[in-house]
């Protein structure tokens, strides 16, 4: 795939995401709101995007056998262990509903959504050095590959 081809297909992947954001941002606006039975409902089918997404990403990590894809992988499954252990606690929250208990429960989660937050950024950002590292690899290649010939 040329340089110009790969940058085309991440910006139109950063495009995509960027849409997401947009949406996610829309959904935690209006979020304030809605009532709670309408707010459960929103969570739970939240709830399982990310599970299908996190599946995506692990079956879309499994096609590819490098060690690249395995330090993904390995970051994933981290993820998506430290998602599970959250959603525990959270579940284990919602059967201890006294007042003491429920705030303690909802600063958690507030944190807990700031950090993904910083971590989706973060990510962002990774994959922008790494769409602009793979073009300048890609652009290097080609240049090789030229004096070769």
């Amino acid at each position: 795939m040329s340089a110009s081809d790969q940058l085309e297909k991440a910006s139109n992947q950063l495009k995509d995401l960027s849409a997401q954001a947009s949406a996610a941002e829309k959904e935690a606006r209006d979020a304030k709101a809605k009532k709670k039975a309408e707010l459960q409902t929103q969570v739970d089918t939240a709830r399982a995007k990310s599970e299908k997404s996190a599946n995506d990403i692990e079956a879309a990590a499994t096609e590819v056998d490098d060690e690249i894809s395995a330090e993904f992988a390995e970051m994933h499954n981290r993820w998506k262990d430290h998602v599970a252990t959250i959603r525990k606690n959270a579940d284990d929250a919602k059967a201890n509903v006294d007042a003491k208990h429920a705030e303690r429960h909802a600063e958690k989660a507030e944190r807990q959504a700031e950090d993904a937050i910083c971590f989706a950024a973060a990510a962002i950002d990774e994959a922008l050095y790494q769409i602009l590292n793979a073009a300048y690899a890609r652009l290097d290649a080609d240049e090789a590959a030229a004096k070769a010939s």
